[in-house]
């Protein structure tokens, strides 16, 4: 028997090498090769160069401002978190990928997300490649969704579930999960790169030509990001992460890409019994709750996508061997280094022999340069044992020369801070209110404009 002949396909790019090589000859990413067999010449094959022909619809050739444009129709899924992250809910034809770890909660999620839209009369169907109709009916009964007339779908053939969608043309449909999903056309197993890349082009097809919105639950790898090719992600009009530790019953669904709303918005869940249930107000999961205030916790008003939220640093300051070191928790570890330098240089803080230890409570990862002047006064307390007052918040980026530069949408932090009982604020001149402008009622505001005067008014609150 003749053996199959094999080659070489990327993860990242899906780029195609008759060898195995240690870099990818069309991205240039480190051992992302892996062996496939090779598909025979012929149609199947040609397929791939017109997968994505029908995902724009045709037409002729119009000038970009007579183009009728109409807002986009949405439809609630009756979890308000989800709503926020999505842009307002489902969009139809919208194409939504959603990723996470095994056991974070994207399958109980999705669940209760269509059987929400079911009972508001929004036709829903569950494919599920990874359990059984069973399996899933259990979940259903553990979640408390008595009745439930959502329809499920066992089948991980991708010509099956073309074929029931078509029929049924629901208003939903989970593909739970799209690594499980396999195309006849194609020789290669279940989650290889080629499966996966042509079974999301025909779904994402399908999705535009009927209307019906699409959500593909995607594994990740052990990094973290979405298994499969890269090509994955551009495809789809929403890319879902859900964030959080197995450990603790908070979860953050965050938007990476979406193209019906803002990106790197969030939303918060708690899991209970009864499965994931909204977070109203995620500042309070944030925030500690110290009956005095103690040194080395300053809060900051941070923001993610359109929300701001409130979240504590805690700074350790300890006494170091020859080798001092410098450890963060939900911070840049790089950008702690050289706040440590910048504090030293402009304002006489020296951490040179002291082991030094951030953490960002609540399990939240901060990207934003604004946490710079909340980490510098977490740090500053700590190493003088001196507390902050109560009711203190503070943010800003802080640049290499000292300046404390303005954050943005520094006018919403400050009136959530006022909303949640903060008295105290110092932040950048440029985010202090105008003059002439209304004051914010209970807050009082400390303009600054270099971590100098921001470490004189510390001093003289303390």
């Amino acid at each position: 028997m003749a053996k199959d002949k094999t080659l070489y396909v990327c993860t990242e790019c899906g780029g195609t090498s008759p060898k195995w090589l240690g870099k990818c000859p069309s991205c240039g990413a480190w051992n992302t090769l892996i062996e496939q067999v090779a598909q025979p010449a012929g149609g199947a094959n040609n397929r791939f160069g017109t997968q994505f022909a029908a995902l724009a619809g045709s037409a002729e050739l119009a000038t970009l401002s007579e183009i009728e444009a109409t807002d986009i129709a949405r439809t609630p899924t009756g979890l308000d978190e989800l709503d926020r992250v999505l842009g307002g809910g489902i969009v139809d034809g919208g194409v939504t990928l959603i990723g996470g770890d095994p056991g974070i909660g994207k399958s109980t999620l999705l669940l209760q997300a269509v059987d929400a839209l079911q009972r508001a009369g929004r036709n829903a169907i569950y494919v599920t490649g990874e359990e059984s109709g069973a399996q899933v009916a259990l979940r259903s009964r553990r979640l408390g969704l008595d009745h439930s007339q959502v329809q499920v779908l066992a089948e991980i053939q991708l010509e099956k579930i073309l074929a029931t969608l078509d029929a049924t043309r629901p208003a939903i449909a989970v593909i739970d999960s799209i690594q499980t999903v396999y195309s006849d056309q194609l020789t290669s197993a279940p989650g290889s790169v080629a499966q996966v890349r042509e079974c999301a082009a025909h779904l994402t097809r399908f999705a535009k030509a009927s209307g019906t919105a699409v959500v593909l639950v995607g594994h990740v790898t052990k990094e973290g990001a979405l298994a499969g090719p890269r090509v994955l992600e551009h495809m789809v009009d929403t890319v879902l992460y859900f964030e959080g530790d197995t450990h603790s019953s908070f979860r953050l669904v965050r938007a990476i890409k979406n193209r019906f709303g803002a990106v790197n918005e969030i939303g918060v869940f708690a899991m209970t019994e009864r499965g994931l249930k909204g977070v109203a107000n995620p500042s309070a999961i944030f925030l500690s709750q110290h009956a005095e205030p103690v040194p080395g916790s300053v809060v900051l008003v941070t923001l993610e996508g359109t929300r701001p939220m409130l979240v504590e640093i805690q700074a350790l300051v300890d006494n170091g061997g020859p080798s001092p070191r410098r450890l963060s928790v939900g911070l840049d570890r790089d950008r702690l280094a050289m706040l440590l330098a910048v504090l030293h240089r402009h304002a006489g803080v020296a951490c040179m022999d002291q082991d030094v230890f951030v953490n960002a409570v609540g399990g939240v990862r901060i990207s934003e340069p604004a946490a710079d002047l909340a980490v510098m006064l977490a740090i500053t307390s700590s190493l003088r044992g001196k507390p902050l007052p109560k009711g203190f918040i503070a943010f800003g980026e802080v640049g290499l020369a000292g300046e404390v530069r303005p954050a943005p949408r520094g006018q919403e932090r400050l009136r959530e801070a006022a909303k949640l009982g903060f008295s105290v604020a110092v932040v950048p001149k440029a985010n202090a209110p105008r003059r002439g402008a209304k004051d914010i009622e209970g807050l009082t505001i400390h303009a600054v404009e270099r971590i100098e005067e921001a470490m004189d008014i510390v001093r003289q609150l303390q």
